[in-house]
């Protein structure tokens, strides 16, 4: 096999992985917020609890083939399950590009796995799960001790950074306004941000999250029955997107800035 095919080769099996993982985090995201086990019973039909045959759950080709319906009750399958495959897939094929087979590669990936559970897990529940951020914080410091990709000083203080400054904010939001304005859900959340991007990042992904939640909420919260009766959208995904924005063009935006206003 010559040098094209064999990356062709690669390429589809990182696909094919990250399709695999993001079938699995379909899973988390429906069980995870509902206390219910991973592992078992076997996938189903969440509107007629019916068993789905192993051929009927392959990734997106499976939502094609059975035009996005139940095969049993014919009950609509909800759009996130491809787009969450397809999106794990492609953070999967992304990641493996910038960093190539390392342990950074793999760290990255759970990373990415996790973000997508928290992302949706949040947007419908208003939770951010311990169990997700918790371990990711451990899974950050541990990349950082066995790779290349960030120094474990930078973990360690992307961790501080991270959960420490929300935890600021959200102490003072409460003194101000007398409510909770950020839950712990998001100061563990930024906390595992932090022990993979380390305290630069950390606050970068904190001002372009603030951003993308103004600007959305201009425009949701009038228009949205449900945002509006409760009168806030849940932080977590701003900081998801954020976080991936970051990871891929955090560097350029910080080397532009030191160029543009400290380098003179």
């Amino acid at each position: 096999m010559n040098d094209a095919g064999l990356n062709i080769l690669v390429i589809a099996l990182v696909s094919a992985l990250g399709l695999a993982v993001g079938s699995f985090v379909n899973v988390i995201i429906f069980r995870l917020p509902r206390n219910k086990s991973l592992s078992r019973p076997r996938s189903f039909c969440p509107a007629c609890e019916t068993a789905i045959r192993w051929y009927h759950n392959v990734p997106i080709v499976s939502y094609i083939v059975l035009r996005g319906r139940c095969h049993n009750c014919r009950t609509p399958i909800p759009v996130r399950y491809p787009l969450v495959e397809m999106t794990t897939a492609a953070l999967f094929l992304i990641f493996f590009l910038r960093y190539g087979i390392s342990i950074a590669t793999v760290g990255f990936w759970l990373f990415c796995a996790g973000l997508v559970a928290v992302f949706f897990i949040d947007l419908e529940h208003t939770i951010i799960p311990d169990k997700i951020t918790l371990p990711g914080i451990v899974v950050g410091l541990v990349v950082a001790a066995v790779s290349d990709h960030i120094k474990v000083t930078s973990s360690i203080l992307g961790i501080f950074a991270g959960g420490g400054s929300f935890l600021l904010i959200g102490w003072l939001g409460q003194k101000m306004f007398k409510k909770e304005s950020l839950g712990g859900g998001d100061i563990k959340l930024a906390a595992m941000m932090g022990a993979f991007i380390g305290p630069s990042r950390i606050f970068l992904v904190f001002v372009l999250s603030a951003v993308l939640g103004l600007l959305t909420s201009a425009v949701v919260l009038p228009i949205s029955p449900r945002f509006r009766r409760e009168r806030m959208l849940p932080f977590g995904p701003f900081l998801v997107l954020a976080a991936f924005l970051v990871v891929f063009y955090g560097q350029d935006v910080i080397d532009w800035y030191w160029r543009r206003f400290l380098m003179r």
